[in-house]
This record gives structure tokens, C-alpha cells and sequence, in this order.
């Protein structure tokens, strides 16, 4: 008996992409197989977590890298290492931080569902800019800078697609205005992937710490992060992320911070505990990235586009089919097919559709991001081979209902 049958849950075909509600993206063999070996030993972590960061700061350009547990957590600790640094004192504290450089500035057009785990340190965020115009938002340079006292930790900047990003101040000039300051940028980069050129992108504009997902495009476990970034900022991660329940003469790190008088002692459990991440998923990320880096990411688009592109084919037909669409731009993620329904011909909202997609034989769930166009949309990044003629023919079946 499988875990979900025993645990009387039905898996769904997942057409709506790599979303955390729906557990992510299926893990390859290769990935699996990395998890499987890795959950069979004991190592010690600290040195597993530098030798899988040494790889992260080679592929992205960084000087030092850091496994995980999720984006949002790699921004919680990104926030924490900023204000803490290698003051064990305040890393005690978190996320207490009266007294202690706490403020980051974001411009207004940044802000999204995510910004709360940089709070999640003890961070207050600064708000700059203004919204509504032109397009979504608008933000001058100088508001970020007149933000800036001696209360900031740090700059966050959050990659966002058109129209978000219209009006933003963009990262170089973010970063500039930092370098004046001698503040570190923080870049939410959770879903900048594909396409796998922005691995490195954000380092090289000069940002000190990104975020991004691990379970998303690279197809690791759905519960890791990358985190990358300056060596001394990452060191503050590992300070407060590791099982620090130790004494100093015992530390495997004594020689590196006690010794040469960079802390006056060890932290203890610091805010990153609650977000630790297992060996097994180190090992898969490694794995997964690994693959993605070596994966014909051209040939990889081509097949998502013919298989929402079939199904496309399949549905336009319907009377309930307003008009379809395709979009694939490989600099906006993957392909994205949009169908945009008509309710008084259907007799019901579209809303109602997602749910009986999702309540049928077989279980579909298909992409909501589009319902204020009253439309579903359909990514084939989690859909596995040959799902997606089964997606098509429930479809039709859904949607050709009176």
C-alpha cells in the first residue's frame, strides 16, 4: 500500500506548476536516488552544509553559499544575518532587535506575500515609492536613499515580472546606492528561474545575499532554498541555522571563529533552528542542481510548449472557450497556456470549473493566477509524460458540461 493510500489522500495531475499547496515539482530519479543514499548515513552537518555551499558559490558566482529550507527561509536568514552579523550577542536576541541596526528599505512595488519573512528576524521594513503610476508603481533613487539612517541593515530587492517591475528603481542603481552606504542587498530571487543564465545574474550586479527556491525550477525537494552570497554574511547564516548545542572546546568551528578572536564564543540554537534542513534534502538539491545546469533547457521549453499547446487544440473548439493563448517568453518563466472561459455560456464560474477539476477522475489542478481575467491557465512544468492528454480529455469533459 502506497503512503497516500494509506494515508487516504489522492494525488492530483498537477497542470498549475510548481506550487507549494501542491507539493512542488516531481523529484527525478537521480534526485531521489541522492536522497536515498544520503538518509542512510550520518554526517556531520556543518561540513555537508560547507561542502554543498562551495558548490552553490561556484555555480552562482558568490563567494559562499548556503542549503535552505525554502526561499522564504533563506530570506528570514538573509534578514537575520544583516542585522545579527558575527555579533553572537544579537543573534541570542533575534528576533528581538531594539537597540540593534534593524531597518531594511524596500520600494513599494517589491512588496509582495513573501516580504514577511524578512520580518520574521525582527526586521521593520521601510517603504519607499508610490504606486499607481506610471503602471503599477513608480520609485526615484532618491527616496531609497533619503530612507537610509543609521537604524539600516540593509537594501531588499525582490525580482518581479512586467508590469511589477515597471517604475522600480532597478538593481545596479540599488546597488550603487548601497555600495555609498556600506549596506548589503538583499535580492529575493525565489522564482527567477528558468531561464538558468539568472543563477548568476544577481551576484554579478553586486548583490550580498539571494534567495532562491530549490523545489521550483531546479526540481529539488520542495522544502529547500539557496541561499548566496558575501562569505562573512553567509557565515552569520550558518551561526544562526546550525545545531549549536555545544561547548566551545569541542566546537568543530573553535579554530575558525575562537581562535582567531572573530567571536567570543559560540551561539547557541539561534532563529535559523526552526527552519533546519536535513541532509537528505541537501543531497537532493545538489543532485537536482547539478541536472538542471546540464539539462538542454531549449529542448525542455519545446516539450512544455507542444504539451499545453495540445491541449490548447483540444478545448478551443468549445463554446465555453472564449479564446486561448500561449505564452512563452523565456524571460518570464516557463510557457504558460491562458483559457479564457465563458460563464454565461458554461452556466457557472470559472471558479467552479478550478473546483471541479479538481473534485473529478482524474484530480487536475490547473493554474488560478488568471481567474481575474476569468481564466484558468495551464503549466506543463510538473506534468509528467503523458498527462497531458489526460488534462485535455477531463477538460472537455468539464468544460462541454451544461
Amino acid at each position: 500500500m502506497g503512503i497516500y493510500e494509506l494515508l487516504g489522500v489522492r494525488p492530483v495531475i498537477n497542470a498549475a506548476g510548481p506550487l507549494t499547496r501542491l507539493g512542488g515539482m516531481p523529484l527525478h530519479p537521480d534526485v531521489l536516488a541522492a536522497m536515498r543514499e544520503a538518509a542512510q548515513q550520518c554526517v556531520p552537518m556543518e561540513l555537508l552544509q560547507e561542502a554543498a555551499g562551495r558548490f552553490l558559490a561556484e555555480v552562482t558566482g558568490a563567494e559562499a553559499g548556503y542549503a535552505t529550507a525554502g526561499a522564504a527561509a533563506g530570506l528570514a536568514l538573509a534578514a537575520a544575518a544583516c542585522i545579527a552579523r558575527l555579533d553572537p550577542a544579537a543573534m541570542d536576541r533575534l528576533p528581538d532587535t531594539s537597540g540593534l541596526r534593524n531597518e531594511i528599505v524596500i520600494q513599494r512595488p517589491h512588496l509582495n506575500a513573501y516580504t514577511r519573512a524578512l520580518r520574521l528576524a525582527g526586521a521593520r521594513l521601510v517603504e519607499v515609492g508610490y504606486l499607481g503610476f506610471p503602471g503599477q508603481g513608480i520609485t526615484w533613487p532618491w527616496q531609497i536613499e533619503a530612507a537610509i539612517t543609521e537604524r539600516t541593515a540593509a537594501i531588499a530587492y525582490a525580482v518581479q515580472p512586467e508590469p511589477r517591475s515597471v517604475g522600480a528603481v532597478p538593481l545596479d542603481q540599488v546597488v550603487a546606492i548601497a555600495r555609498r552606504h556600506a549596506l548589503p542587498v538583499i535580492v529575493d530571487a525565489a522564482a527567477a528561474l528558468p531561464p538558468v543564465e539568472n543563477l548568476r545574474r544577481f551576484i554579478a550586479a553586486g548583490a550580498d545575499l539571494v534567495a532562491f527556491s530549490g523545489g521550483k525550477a531546479i526540481g529539488g525537494p520542495q522544502a529547500t532554498g539557496i541561499l548566496v552570497g558575501r562569505a562573512e554574511l553567509i557565515d552569520s547564516v550558518a551561526l544562526q541555522h546550525q545545531d549549536m548545542d555545544i561547548y566551545p572546546e569541542t566546537w568543530a568551528w573553535r579554530e575558525r571563529f575562537l581562535e582567531t578572536g572573530r567571536l567570543p564564543g559560540p551561539p547557541h540554537h539561534g532563529l535559523g533552528r526552526a527552519m533546519k534542513v536535513g541532509k537528505e534534502e541537501i543531497a537532493g538539491l545538489i543532485a537536482a542542481l547539478r541536472r538542471f545546469l546540464a539539462l538542454d533547457h531549449a529542448a525542455e521549453r519545446r516539450q512544455q510548449v507542444a504539451q499545453i499547446q495540445s491541449i490548447l487544440d483540444a478545448v478551443a473548439d468549445l463554446p465555453a472557450v472564449r479564446s486561448t493563448e500561449l505564452r512563452d517568453d523565456p524571460e518570464g518563466g516557463w510557457p504558460v497556456a491562458i483559457v479564457r472561459l465563458d460563464e454565461r455560456a458554461l452556466g457557472r464560474p470559472v471558479e467552479r470549473v478550478v473546483n471541479e477539476l479538481l473534485a473529478g477522475e482524474p484530480a487536475i489542478a490547473v493554474s488560478q493566477s488568471y481567474l481575474h481575467l476569468r481564466a484558468i491557465g495551464l503549466n506543463a512544468s510538473t506534468m509528467q509524460p503523458g498527462e497531458a492528454e489526460r488534462v485535455a480529455q477531463r477538460l472537455r469533459a468539464v468544460l462541454g458540461a451544461s
